[in-house]
């Protein structure tokens, strides 16, 4: 069921999106603003160091200046205490300061620096992404302006894509009785690395300074898309419904983000509806016919983020689609920033945003992902790094996060795909969940579409570590969503991605997870089944999947410890560390060990072992007949019995189907490469409908 898409609706938006587009600084009409300075009016306490920081002195790292740093080891056995102890100081530092004595923010767009005290924007969330600019967009030229009362100083600021810092204009702030308006325009070179411009503020001894409506805008003859452009939103959700809602709130509270957009396409699979909660008849009326609300069958992340994007293309009226988490929190601020910098590239291009892990909020969980294509695997661009902590250590002092990172793909909590793009390359493929963000951001680079992970763009979700896929059915979709993967977008089957199969196998087999060994099974199976039963098993699958986990020990939790006998032991890891090889020869004669032995804990009266969610790596389980151990979420427990004959058999049979599936690599990949999975005609099918029904 879908509500409120009316073609008025659609021509009411688009005249918000001209009169948006047009908006300039003030008394500079050929100037559009492209990034405000804001802050953050809920959480402060939690999120406040990715917004403004106390200003420190800036230390420059041997490396930013000598390459050659990173190629020498640390000789330990040759280090005395004094040295040691210097090597910890320089490593361990403080939190940024964001106490209120140094500044206090009085709106989203004004802050207060108090009296004596310094403060820099060199932050996540405003520093200007100005190597970014230069590199996708023709922008030459960056202009900002801001409004500034009191006595003190605003200095502008840049870096190079080595992180080294530079001072470009400082501007005198003397107005005690009113806001005079500061302008200086910052030129686009030496950036093609990487690089932000920011600004640090500083107040008198005797007076506060106030800075209110701070912005960057860049020349509007500079955009690629002249006319007016819009946005859609597409959001799917399963029974979540307060997250979702909440989503729809921030959304329908920014007036600059529904100044752009079209609608907000949230398509509800879930048995829990959105539309039952509380408030949501207040919001669905403040959004009017900026929100469309669906509801279709549990067709998974790709489904659910297709029918929004198909739905896009119906309407014909967005320049592009953002797909959005449902429990994500957004940066409203973000959402309009990548629509604007969209609108600048010099091609369609995919814009994507970082994650913020919900439960540390100031850890970005990943800007910026490539895949090796060998194996199928995303790791981080080069040159990046997963979790890094923006409070103990900011933007302003990290010289390696002030270069460019390009990107193969971007996670779907946020990314914006152009329409053009879609027409061009189709969808989401139709695998339910996993997968489908990699798969399109290959398909989009194949067909000559960039993914750019634009600093400045994130939302804060759920973090990974406390999930583990490999004990619950979302394994099943993983690993053969990867292997159409490497069928779609490799050349021929690497010896990287055979081993990849074997080491899966090796390493849930040691931890007694054998269910997911038979999930790989299923997963072999219907891959070499061939891409029409892909498209015909999709609304059946997870069904099929969660029945075929059932009568194996590590699928069988309860709620409690409780509920299980106490185990005879507690894990503890032993502290001391080894050398990688001699971890790996223990690896190998546990694996030989278990191929060859006969190890049983069926019969077990109580568990040898409890094992930690954290703790449960091979060295855990290592001669144990059995383990009780945590799941990742903390909300139940396994009582996983050893069975080598069982492990023998599953992993063998894998082996035997990885060779198999190799094998006919060639001949698959052509099949699955002519199915043209991902297209709106096969969408619109799993939809039950046809591509030309009007609203």
């Amino acid at each position: 069921m879908a509500v409120n898409t009316s073609k008025t609706a659609r021509t009411s938006n688009k005249s918000r999106a001209a009169h948006h587009a047009n908006t300039a600084v003030p008394g500079a009409v050929d100037w559009e603003v492209v990034n405000r300075v804001v802050f953050p009016m809920e959480d402060r306490n939690a999120i406040l160091p990715l917004y403004a920081i106390e200003w420190t002195q800036p230390r420059m790292s041997r490396d930013e200046i000598d390459p050659f740093d990173d190629f020498y080891n640390i000789d330990f056995g040759a280090m005395n205490s004094s040295e040691a102890a210097r090597l910890v100081n320089t490593s361990v530092r403080p939190a940024a300061n964001v106490g209120s004595d140094v500044f206090t923010i009085n709106s989203r767009s004004e802050i207060c620096v108090h009296s004596g005290k310094t403060i820099s924007l060199c932050t996540y969330f405003n520093a200007f992404p100005a190597g970014y600019w230069r590199r996708w967009t023709d922008v030459n030229t960056v202009r900002f302006t801001a409004q500034a009362q009191g006595d003190g100083a605003v200095t502008l600021m840049r870096s190079s894509g080595r992180g080294l810092l530079h001072m470009v204009e400082t501007v005198p702030v003397q107005s005690a009785h009113g806001f005079a308006e500061i302008c200086v325009d910052l030129p686009m070179t030496d950036l093609m690395d990487g690089g932000f411009f920011w600004f640090d503020a500083r107040a008198s001894e005797s007076m506060e300074l106030q800075i209110r409506d701070a912005v960057w805008s860049v020349p509007v003859q500079a955009r690629r898309q002249q006319e007016p452009t819009s946005f859609s939103i597409a959001i799917t959700t399963f029974n979540r419904p307060t997250y979702c809602l909440r989503q729809l709130r921030t959304i329908a509270a920014d007036d600059n983000v529904r100044a752009r957009l079209d609608t907000i396409y949230c398509t509800d699979q879930g048995t829990d509806r959105v539309c039952d909660q509380p408030g949501f008849a207040d919001t669905a009326r403040e959004l009017d016919q900026q929100l469309t609300y669906i509801r279709q069958a549990n067709l998974g992340g790709s489904g659910g983020f297709s029918r929004g994007m198909f739905e896009t293309l119906k309407a014909a009226t967005s320049s592009y689609t953002m797909l959005l988490d449902d429990d994500a929190i957004s940066e409203p601020e973000s959402i309009i920033r990548a629509v604007q910098f969209a609108d600048y590239c010099r091609k369609p291009t995919i814009v994507g945003g970082g994650m913020f892990h919900l439960d540390n909020r100031t850890v970005l969980y990943a800007q910026g992902e490539i895949v090796n294509r060998n194996n199928m695997r995303a790791l981080p661009a080069v040159g990046q790094r997963y979790n890094q902590d923006y409070a103990q250590f900011p933007l302003r002092d990290q010289p390696h996060l002030h270069r460019r990172f390009d990107s193969d793909f971007n996670g779907w909590w946020m990314c914006l795909i152009p329409t053009q793009i879609m027409r061009e390359i189709g969808l989401s493929l139709p695998v339910f969940i996993k997968y489908d963000d990699i798969e399109f951001g290959l398909r989009a680079q194949d067909a000559g579409y960039a993914t750019v992970s634009l600093p400045g763009v994130a939302v804060w979700h759920q973090a990974w570590h406390s999930k583990d896929p490999q004990r619950t059915w979302e394994d099943y979709f993983d690993n053969r969503n990867r292997w159409i993967c490497a069928l779609l977008h490799s050349e021929k089957p690497t010896p990287q991605l055979l081993y990849q199969m074997a080491y899966n196998d090796v390493t849930i087999g040691l931890r007694l997870v054998y269910s997911a060994l038979h999930l790989h099974h299923l997963a072999f199976r219907d891959v070499m089944r061939g891409p029409q039963y892909i498209l015909d098993s999709m609304p059946t699958k997870l069904a099929e999947v969660r029945a075929a986990r059932e009568g194996f020990s590590d699928t069988e939790t309860r709620p409690n410890i409780d509920d299980f006998p106490t185990a005879a032991a507690q894990y503890a890891a032993k502290a001391t560390p080894r050398p990688m090889s001699k971890v790996k020869a223990t690896g190998i004669r546990t694996l030989l060990r278990t191929l060859l032995g006969n190890g049983s804990g069926i019969r077990d009266t109580r568990p040898a072992i409890a094992v930690t969610a954290k703790e449960t790596t091979w060295m855990a389980f290592r001669g144990q007949s059995s383990a009780l151990v945590t799941s990742a979420d903390g909300n139940s427990v396994a009582w996983c019995r050893r069975d080598d004959k069982l492990f023998r058999e599953l992993f063998m049979r894998n082996m035997f189907l990885a060779n198999t599936f190799c094998k006919r690599f060639p001949a698959l990949a052509e099949q699955y490469r002519a199915a043209d999975l991902s297209s709106v005609e096969h969408w619109a099918r799993i939809f039950g409908e046809q591509t030309g029904r009007s609203n």
